[in-house]
Formats: structure tokens, sequence, C-alpha cells
């Protein structure tokens, strides 16, 4: 078994959530992160995004509620389960735990919300969520 199902695009699960009423996108960002930056905004799609904090704010040690916290908000074994952060890292971390777990569809989205950093050291324009133009809300 590998860690996990693999790197997928934003546009790539935003498709898959259109079209898979079982799909599932958890933003692992943290609960500032969401206030502060934006999140997606999945209404087009029916659907709302399930916010669980991989690692915990302020000081950022792993979720250890984690796989229970994504099981109680209704993921299945079976579902695909899209992870997102702010740039790829933690989600890949939170896809390899539920693999582990025992869930077959655990993908990575590549770019996450905010995308890699550019020349200027600024993210939100190179890749991810927000630069492919994807819906997002912020409070």
């Amino acid at each position: 078994m590998t860690d996990y199902a693999g790197d997928v695009t934003s546009e790539e699960v935003w498709r898959v959530l259109k079209d898979d009423p079982s799909a599932v996108l958890v933003d692992v960002r943290t609960r500032p992160e969401w206030a502060f930056v934006g999140a997606p905004n999945l209404g087009e799609a029916a659907k709302a995004v399930v916010p669980i904090s991989w690692q915990v704010f302020p000081a950022m040690d792993v979720n250890p509620a984690f796989v229970e916290e994504v099981t109680a908000a209704g993921a299945k074994p079976d579902s695909k389960i899209y992870f997102l952060c702010r740039s790829g890292v933690r989600s890949r971390a939170a896809a390899i735990a539920m693999t582990a777990a025992g869930f077959s569809n655990c993908f990575n989205i590549s770019g996450g919300f905010e995308g890699d950093l550019d020349g200027d050291q600024h993210r939100g324009k190179a890749g991810g969520w927000k630069a492919a133009g994807l819906p997002w809300v912020q409070s």
C-alpha cells in the first residue's frame, strides 16, 4: 500500500467535488487561517468544507483526534477525501495519516489554498486554490 492516493490540483478537486456526491474536502489549516486568509466556498458543488485542523494553533502540535474528527464528520473508508492546507505540506501528512487509518482514497491538494511563494515571497499568485480562481470566502 502506498502512503496515500496521490497529489491532485485544485482544479481537479473542484471537478470531482461537483460530480461525486460522496467526495469530501477537509481543510486542515488552523482557525486563524480560516478566519483571516479565507476558505474554499463549495456552495456551487452543494457541499461544505470540513474544517479540521491537522495541527492545533498556537502550539501547532498534531491534533491527536484528527482521524476520529474526520470520521465523525462523515468520511467513509472508501470516500474520496481531499486534504487542503496553505501550501500542500500539512495536507500531505493528513492524507498519509488517514490512509494509515484504513481510508483508501486520500489525496493531497498540491499547492494548497494559497500556493507557493512567488519571487516577492508572497503567496496567493503562484498556484493553489485562490490563484486558480476557484470560489472562496473570507470572514
